[in-house]
């Protein structure tokens, strides 16, 4: 669907690789770029308007360009845009592509650019849509909990310490939690999107472009906040920036592990506050009896995937002199895996709200007197004025008896 004519490399004058070299080269990069491909080819339109400023294009030319790259991402939707392995990667799919059907036209779109800071480019574009999407999803969450304490929110459960009772608390107390840790999360991102939100697009190979463009365009044209103006930096700050952007998903994930974790904790047949509707838990090959939080559970281990992929980005990008090397490639999968977990553990967690009820029964069986030994204690000093350590150590005798 790509065009009928071949699949040049844009580093290549003439000369064949080894097909060995070749495959290990690139791996499965041609496969993980169709996740960024439209991303791309919105850098690209940019791009190209800035070389019809700078007359590099016609009008006519310009029109031609925009309505063949918005022809490649409606083909992305359908499933019927290809990166061939020998392309190695979407920035020399759309240029093959442009170049099969605009001729000389199409040749012209690499003009004042570099693959360095076309991928950089469009990653960044494709972790702003993430963030938007993360945040929505957050505030769905937050929606969710706060329906969940109007139904729930006045139950009192047992708190735990050291996986013993410990005070009591209730259901509102649990989720607002949740919900004010969400907030935090926000900010996390916030600050992330912060640094992100700067185009690179115009520093080239890492050390600018000769000839003057206009960075300042492309940059507005993209929805970018600003330009990232020192060229060395925008491919350095290649793996910084997704090592921050990591470590904010991994702070929610590290959240949606401890809800899981509570979860399963709460709705252990032993304690039953939690009831889990069973169109959510799996059951066991062996044992008929079984109803098991298995969603729970890999949205608890989801934060563990999150988590190490920070480290691996963070140990890529070490030890390397300042500039581009091949080592970046590696990162883009793990970025994209840690989008795409915390986009669908969000989800997920949001959805198992709706198959989750409180036993009332259940959670007031389990408000044991010794939940209250600490009121108690405190009652005694305020209403006899004793010293709160001998207050204590009446409540504690009293239990003990």
């Amino acid at each position: 669907m790509n065009g009928e004519k071949g699949s040049n490399k844009l580093w290549d004058i003439d000369r064949t690789i080894d097909k060995n070299i070749l495959e290990f080269t690139v791996g499965n990069d041609y496969l993980i770029d169709l996740e960024i491909l439209p991303y791309d080819c919105t850098a690209s339109i940019a791009h190209a308007k800035m070389l019809k400023k700078l007359g590099i294009l016609t009008e006519k030319e310009l029109e031609k360009t925009i309505k063949e790259l918005q022809k490649i991402i409606e083909l992305h939707k359908e499933g019927k845009f290809i990166i061939k392995q020998e392309e190695e990667d979407c920035h020399t799919a759309i240029e093959n592509y442009l170049t099969n059907k605009l001729g000389d036209t199409g040749k012209k779109i690499h003009t004042f650019r570099s693959r360095n800071d076309q991928v950089l480019t469009a990653l960044r574009l494709y972790y702003k849509d993430k963030i938007k999407e993360i945040n929505n999803l957050i505030d769905s969450f937050i929606l969710t909990l706060k329906n969940f304490i109007k139904k729930y929110g006045r139950i009192k459960i047992p708190g735990y310490t050291h996986t013993r009772q410990a005070m009591p608390t209730d259901i509102k107390t649990w989720s607002e939690c949740w919900i004010d840790s969400m907030r935090d999360n926000k900010k996390y991102i916030r600050s992330v999107m912060e640094i992100i939100d700067q185009s690179p697009l115009g520093a080239g190979a890492g050390f600018g472009t000769p000839i003057k463009i206009d960075r300042d365009f492309t940059a507005i044209e993209m929805g970018f906040k600003k330009v990232q103006k020192n060229p060395i930096y925008c491919i350095n700050s290649r793996g910084k920036f997704e090592a921050e952007l990591l470590s904010s998903l991994a702070m929610i994930m590290f959240d949606i592990n401890k809800i899981a974790s509570d979860i399963i904790f709460y709705s252990m047949d032993e304690i039953g506050i939690f009831r889990l509707d069973k169109r959510i838990c799996t059951g066991s090959s062996v044992m008929p009896h079984k109803r098991n939080p298995d969603v729970f559970e890999i949205l608890r281990a989801n934060y563990h995937v999150v988590n190490s992929l920070e480290f691996q980005i963070k140990s890529l990008i070490a030890n390397l002199i300042s500039g581009y090397h091949r080592d970046f490639q590696l990162q883009k999968e793990a970025v994209i895996k840690g989008l795409k977990t915390t986009i669908n553990s969000l989800s997920i967690l949001n959805h198992t709200f709706n198959f989750i009820e409180i036993d009332k029964n259940n959670a007031k069986r389990l408000m044991s007197e010794s939940l209250y030994s600490v009121e108690k204690a405190y009652r005694l000093t305020l209403e006899k004025n004793i010293p709160f350590r001998d207050a204590y150590k009446i409540i504690k005798k009293g239990i003990e008896k």
